[in-house]
């Protein structure tokens, strides 16, 4: 019985630090554009000039990078496809890979609802929708990039001739604008309901505190 234990156990790591070297990467890169959010739009003293354009420029560059771990549901995939014991798929490769994709896209998630908290405090915030689902539809070209051209982040600033003329010549193919397309609608509907989940757990949070304040 202790050898059986010991044997799972030994597995269970192994499976859980490679999962770790595959996940680790992409969530670093998700969490760039989250935090550049809070120093571009939650830092009030930072006026728009241009270190702050030049700062949002590269949060725009890494803003796909939150919502494409959730593309990287294929390694769970892939890892499933092993035939790896039902025991470690269901209690470390499932609770693991959910960990991570919720981690991922709440840091897209956040990132843009503090750009809305920005835009809110200017004359454009009844553009604010149009401007998500326009950031929706750039992360979806990120996303298909990434994912299928394995073009990366600073390849915008290495070799933009390059990810430009891939983006319009993707443009011109039906199934990869299809794939843009249906990205951006689930991308869109994925960012309302954690959106409205987050506000309202803030909201919740709020209101306890005034509470408490109260007393």
């Amino acid at each position: 019985m202790s050898e059986t234990l010991r044997h799972w156990s030994y597995s269970a790591w192994k499976v859980f630090n490679y999962s770790n070297g595959l996940i680790a990467w992409n969530l670093f890169l998700a969490f760039i554009p989250l935090v550049l959010s809070l120093w571009l739009f939650r830092t009030r003293s930072h006026k728009p000039g241009w270190l702050w354009w030049g700062v949002f420029l590269v949060f725009i560059a890494f803003l796909p990078n939150a919502p494409y771990v959730l593309t990287d549901v294929i390694h769970l995939i892939q890892l499933i496809e092993y035939r790896l014991s039902v025991w470690l798929v269901t209690l470390i490769l499932i609770p693991q890979y959910t960990l991570f994709l919720l981690l991922g896209f709440q840091a897209y998630a956040i990132s843009l609802i503090n750009l809305g908290y920005y835009i809110e405090k200017t004359k454009y915030k009844a553009y604010l929708p149009l401007i998500e689902l326009t950031l929706h539809a750039l992360c979806a070209i990120g996303i298909y990039l990434g994912r299928f051209q394995r073009y990366n982040s600073w390849d915008f600033i290495t070799q933009p001739h390059a990810v430009v003329f891939s983006v319009f010549d993707n443009f011109t193919s039906k199934y990869p604008l299809l794939i843009m397309v249906i990205t951006t609608g689930v991308l869109a509907g994925l960012y309302w309901i954690v959106k409205q989940a987050d506000l309202g757990i803030a909201m919740r949070i709020k209101g306890n505190n005034r509470n408490l304040n109260g007393y």
